[in-house]
């Protein structure tokens, strides 16, 4: 047994979401003495707000969500510099500015920065990622008094740098690789929903369109970019959201296996004794079959600081995600997905689908056509309930028990009497010996057995 003792030192390296997360839960079990460094900012802050803060919406100290004295209460010490080095032989970090700094336990949630490819022109002023506090920084300075930027890359990280630039005026053009957005990770039709939305917010997209080098003018700040295919776009900024890579570099040296980010096995232990990896910048080694090798989302972040408090304070269990969900906005549509939803459909999976006329809101359940077991869920424009997904998913619910549960699973009433009606319709069309019950508004007693009373609520 591993636990940490009430004399040693815990030493987080990063104040995101994880490492954050880890000390509160290490916290109200232990009292040893925990440390958060971090390179990025003093205080610890909701960065998926970042883009709010650019648009007006938010100020700063808006998306911080703990004050200066509750770390003092909670006894957790930080410490904004940068870990130049960490010396695993002696547990020992230097530091930029201060002076080095012993670990008993270290943990590494470093997170990740924007992905660049060797493009000519890359480091040109005015080209950038978003990431990062400092990305947000510059991004105010790189886009001041600009008429034209261009996005290289679709994904989720390019619509909110769109949709941050559309606020302030700006002319948006988009590279996207594929045929429609996001073409990679959504089936057609949802990809051909949120390609649709995108247009219609003012963003001109490139489709099936790639960078070839970015132009610089005479004062050294980009001017245009070359496509593959010949084409010379004017601008004054260019956004790379081609992914992310984790935040290792600093980490040559120390003796920690590195493949693209830290590997770790199911207790997020690294190669060193005694120091772990999180979140972005952890790999596992022997990830289960059918599952990432990196999850660099913000809910699996918090699960993982979980999973890795709980082996410090001694209760040694293997992470276990459960069921996959994320969850994002393009523009005016939300976006949920649970469980495995591919953009392309194997012989052995088929799905009912609805989507409305004014092609805002769809519906997908995704099912194996075999045993009619459950898969996946995709939802555009529609909340359901994070706590009924997730147990049709776990416990392994088929269509048909999915079909009689339905009516709980709305988060919204108005969406349970206008649209509910066409996904039945649908089932029962394709199972005709499936006959539904005499009264299918078995709506209060599916929300009672749930305890679903309150629609105020939804993750």
């Amino acid at each position: 047994m591993n636990q940490i003792k009430a004399q040693e030192h815990l030493v987080i390296i990063g104040n995101g979401i994880a490492g954050v997360t880890l000390a509160q839960r290490v916290r109200q079990r232990s009292d040893c003495r925990i440390t958060i460094v971090s390179a990025e900012s003093q205080l610890h802050f909701s960065r998926t707000a970042l883009m709010y803060v650019y648009m007006g919406h938010m100020r700063f100290q808006d998306i911080v969500p703990y004050a200066d004295w509750y770390w003092q209460e909670q006894k957790i010490e930080l410490v904004h510099d940068y870990v130049e080095r960490v010396e695993t032989s002696n547990k020992k970090l230097v530091l930029r500015e201060g002076p080095p700094m012993h670990y008993d336990k270290l943990v590494l949630a470093t997170g990740s920065s924007a992905a660049y490819y060797d493009w000519p022109g890359q480091t040109l002023k005015g080209v950038q990622g978003l990431v990062s506090l400092q990305d947000l920084e510059l991004m105010e300075a790189n886009t001041a008094g600009i008429q034209q930027a261009v996005i290289i890359g679709g994904g989720l990280i390019g619509v909110e740098m769109a949709e941050m630039l559309r606020s302030r005026g700006i002319a948006v053009t988009m590279l996207i690789r594929d045929k429609l957005y996001w073409h990679n990770v959504l089936p057609e039709e949802e990809a051909q929903l949120v390609t649709d939305h995108i247009r219609q917010h003012g963003i001109e997209l490139l489709l099936q369109e790639e960078l070839q080098e970015i132009l610089a003018d005479d004062a050294g700040r980009v001017r245009a970019i070359h496509t593959r295919s010949g084409k010379e776009l004017p601008c004054q900024f260019v956004g790379i959201t081609t992914g992310v890579k984790p935040n290792v570099d600093f980490l040559k040296g120390a003796g920690i296996e590195i493949e693209k980010g830290i590997l770790v096995n199911e207790f997020f232990e690294t190669s060193q004794p005694d120091v772990y990896a999180l979140s972005d910048c952890a790999q596992f080694r022997n990830p289960a079959p059918g599952q990432p090798m990196m999850e660099q989302l913000w809910y699996t972040a918090r699960l993982h600081a979980e999973a890795l408090a709980s082996t410090l304070l001694g209760d040694r269990k293997p992470y276990q995600r459960g069921p996959w969900f994320n969850s994002a906005k393009f523009f005016d549509i939300e976006y949920q997905t649970y469980g495995f939803v591919p953009a392309r459909f194997t012989e052995q999976q088929e799905s009912l689908y609805w989507q409305n006329e004014e092609a805002t809101k769809a519906i997908r359940l995704l099912y194996d056509k075999k045993t009619a077991k459950l898969l996946g869920i995709n939802l555009l424009g529609v909340r359901y309930r994070h706590d009924l997904c997730h147990h049709w998913l776990q416990q392994g619910y088929t269509l048909h028990d999915v079909v009689q549960e339905l009516p709980a699973v709305n988060f919204d009433p108005e969406f349970f009497q206008r649209y509910e009606e066409e996904l039945l319709r649908q089932y029962y069309t394709r199972f005709p010996d499936r006959q539904p019950p005499v009264k299918h508004s078995n709506w209060w007693e599916l929300r009672k057995r749930f305890g679903l009373f309150s629609d105020s609520t939804s993750c």
